[in-house]
């Protein structure tokens, strides 16, 4: 019996081209509350930044959020929360601070970023903050760099790994982290086993997800690296693909 779906935001509740969730989107979501079947979001941004997004003021059930890192419940109290190693910290700031590249910092309560620039926006997210490293447990670093120096950068990390996401930028999350490891954490907070959940996602941060869930469903217009994890691949949210597949795998 399906009791938990999980969504990634950008590209598969809500549209990349319109910015927008679709009304088809929407019902889905309607739906699946009705039928007592508890939906969340995870996401690689910050809370933050979801609620910059259309998401913000829908009744999620919790939210899995920085790639894993910090898991909130539907009133947005951090149940489980792991923070970056000190060390690999250490190391990225000293980076953030030479300014080389654009890099933002996230902390539980807080963003901020190293610099702005007027033709770049930054990273893709809502403004920022310019800051300095404040000293507070770091859950994740996002830096925009071309794959080449990022790889660079991640193999100096002792205990931290990557998620890239188009067209060059990059989260920094812990080696024991993910979207993965937040719903699994998720899972046992709300007593739902595996066999009882099911995901939405797109990205490269999504593979260990879909991998993990007990029905993965890609986006249409996920890259087919991204597909290959999936055990359905759906249209493409502007299709919509969200509500589709859950009437075709007999969940609505």
């Amino acid at each position: 019996m399906l009791k938990a779906v999980f969504f990634d935001i950008d590209g598969t509740l809500t549209s990349l081209k319109t910015k927008k969730i679709p009304e088809s989107t929407y019902e889905a979501l309607r739906q699946l509350q009705q039928r007592g079947i508890k939906i969340f979001i995870a996401t690689g941004r910050h809370m933050i930044d979801v609620d910059q997004t259309p998401v913000k003021g829908l009744p999620f059930d919790g939210y899995v959020t920085l790639n894993g890192q910090i898991c909130l419940d539907k009133d947005r109290k951090s149940f489980y929360h792991l923070p970056l190693d000190e060390e690999d910290v250490h190391h990225m700031v000293q980076l953030f601070e030479k300014k080389e590249f654009q890099m933002l910092i996230a902390e539980m309560d807080r963003k901020y970023i190293n610099y702005l620039t007027e033709n770049e926006g930054e990273l893709g997210f809502p403004k920022s903050e310019i800051g300095i490293y404040s000293g507070n447990k770091v859950y994740q670093f996002m830096l925009r760099s071309n794959r080449e120096k990022t790889k660079e950068i991640v193999a100096d990390l002792k205990n931290s790994r990557a998620a890239y996401w188009p067209p060059d930028g990059t989260d920094i999350i812990p080696a024991a982290g993910g979207k993965m490891n937040g719903i699994k954490k998720t899972l046992e907070h709300y007593g739902i086993r595996r066999e009882e959940m099911m995901a939405f996602g797109d990205g490269d941060n999504d593979k260990e997800m879909l991998a993990f869930a007990h029905i993965g469903v890609a986006m249409g217009d996920a890259d087919e690296e991204i597909k290959q994890y999936a055990d359905y691949v759906t249209v493409s949210v502007d299709e919509d693909g969200v509500l589709k597949a859950l009437q075709h795998l007999h969940v609505l």
